[in-house]
């Protein structure tokens, strides 16, 4: 493997001082996609790889309104955090699914993001919950919805020298409830297809719905028209098999080593109707 440069600040500052210094330079949290991608010669090479292990302010998560995830926040730290596990049930799932504990161990959320594979384990469940993406850069700070920050296979909507500084989701609202659900051909494979659902009540009718799906199209998507077939509804099983038709009929998957396509829309329909019966029977 090339030898890089391999600069470890204290400091967002720093971190952007030597970004801005050293063009080329990728930063790097865990590494565990990024690494793999240069020794597979995917991306250029970079002059260094700037790592953000050691700024402490990435690294927190906190829960007061919103629940903020540093963008250095382990993925284990994540799904252990007592708000975490109360409010998103669908991430902690999608965390628990994603590769082993030792990838856990030193993976991060945003790493998962900025990879930006539609297979991306934790971008549908980020999609239901409306997240948004915290980032830095020489424009200042800005957020970008999560539904906006994927742009195509690999993509993201970054700026040259920004650099992700945490997610921020709200808690849904009370009477609301969310699932995870994915497909891989052995342990730690990649997702053939995934779906992540959140519903909330007012007694048995559903007022709000949010519906995404990932390894089916260039990115991981939303489906508002699923969505809104489903608000307003009691969610009778007419309704949630017209919800699987119309979601398979939404995304655009692709025939690869792992699957075919038609067996990504099949899955796809599939999972739309269990998460739904599964959140339904939670309704008051």
């Amino acid at each position: 493997m090339p030898h890089y440069e391999y600069p470890r600040p204290t400091t967002l500052d720093q971190a952007r001082e030597l970004m801005a210094a050293t063009p080329g330079a990728r930063f790097i949290a865990g590494g565990t996609d990024l690494l793999v991608q240069l020794r597979k010669q995917r991306l250029p090479e970079p002059p260094a790889l700037i790592s953000l292990r050691n700024i402490e302010a990435l690294a927190s998560i906190h829960a007061e309104g919103e629940v903020r995830i540093g963008s250095g926040a382990l993925l284990t730290d994540i799904a252990m955090h007592p708000a975490v596990r109360a409010h998103f049930p669908a991430l902690v799932a999608s965390i628990d699914a994603l590769g082993s504990r030792q990838i856990r161990n030193v993976a991060t959320l945003a790493g998962n993001l900025c990879n930006a594979s539609p297979a991306a384990d934790a971008a549908p469940p980020l999609l239901v919950y409306e997240a948004r993406v915290e980032v830095i850069g020489p424009g200042g700070a800005r957020a970008i919805p999560i539904d906006e920050f994927f742009t195509g296979p690999g993509q993201t909507s970054l700026a040259d020298g920004e650099v992700v500084t945490a997610i921020a989701i709200a808690a849904p609202a009370a009477g609301a409830s969310s699932t995870f659900m994915r497909k891989g051909r052995v342990k730690m494979d990649l997702a053939i297809a995934s779906v992540a659902v959140l519903l909330q009540w007012d007694g048995t009718r559903c007022t709000r719905a949010r519906v995404a799906a990932g390894s089916v199209a260039p990115t991981p998507l939303r489906l508002p028209e699923v969505e809104g077939m489903l608000e307003g509804s009691s969610l009778d099983d007419q309704t949630i098999e017209r919800a699987a038709g119309l979601a398979r009929a939404a995304i655009r998957p692709i025939t690869d080593l792992r699957s075919t396509a038609d067996y990504r829309r099949a899955l796809v329909g599939v999972y739309v109707k269990r998460a739904i019966a599964s959140l339904r029977g939670g309704a008051s």
